[in-house]
């Protein structure tokens, strides 16, 4: 969704009538195209806000692109420039309070929350987390951790049963995000028994999770357009 169309100057309004007498407020002659581009301007704010709000996790991808719809549906159908102007400086303001109650709402200094698109990737986040732990406080020069031990580690946390496939999948989607980790099956196990394996040497360099990689629908198009 472009926003540039809908902020096209159509007309000025309605003209005067001849015998129309203007007030006596100063008068501001002012150029169309630099109107426009006054529009263009605040259009591309209100894009990079919504790029923010979206990047941040504040507003899901379907949320967000319902919002930026509407309001780009009534830019469109706004014909005066000067509410134009109005309509989008409202809604900036709008993605800001949304700013600022996410600022608001934020944990303590020393508290973490990730917000994830899915249980898959969710339990990915786990299943490094969980590892990053492990290698400190226990030194040892390779770790394993087996579908089993896994399924254990997830049900420890949020008490529902995990699948053994969803687990698998959320092992190799681990293995994704943190290429130091190897997704393979045990030798000479007859039922092939998924597991991670990394040599502690390799670990060093944790993946830091942040908002942009773990929001599924990322690329999703939010920009306003008028």
């Amino acid at each position: 969704m472009e926003v540039v169309e809908a902020t096209q100057i159509n007309t000025f309004g309605i003209s005067p009538k001849a015998d129309f007498e203007p007030p006596n407020d100063p008068v501001l002659e002012i150029h169309a195209s630099e109107l426009q581009s006054l529009l263009n301007e605040m259009v591309l704010t209100y894009n990079q806000m919504a790029e923010m709000v979206r990047d941040a996790g504040i507003l899901r991808g379907r949320e967000l692109a319902r919002i930026t719809e509407d309001h780009a549906g009534a830019l469109k159908a706004e014909r005066s420039p000067i509410t134009k102007l109005l309509l989008l400086n409202a809604y900036i303001r709008q993605l800001l309070t949304k700013i600022r109650d996410a600022l608001k709402s934020r944990p303590a200094e020393g508290s973490k929350v990730l917000q994830v698109c899915s249980k898959i990737m969710a339990r990915a986040v786990q299943i490094v987390e969980y590892v990053k732990t492990t290698i400190q406080d226990t030194p040892r020069k390779e770790i394993a951790l087996d579908s089993q031990q896994t399924r254990i580690l997830f049900s420890g946390a949020g008490g529902e049963p995990v699948s053994r496939k969803e687990t698998i999948r959320a092992m190799r989607r681990a293995e994704a995000l943190w290429p130091a980790l190897k997704c393979g099956h045990r030798p000479n196990d007859g039922r092939q028994t998924t597991r991670l394996t990394a040599k502690v040497e390799e670990l060093q360099n944790a993946p830091i999770m942040g908002y942009r990689d773990l929001w599924q629908r990322s690329d999703r198009c939010v920009s306003l357009s008028i």
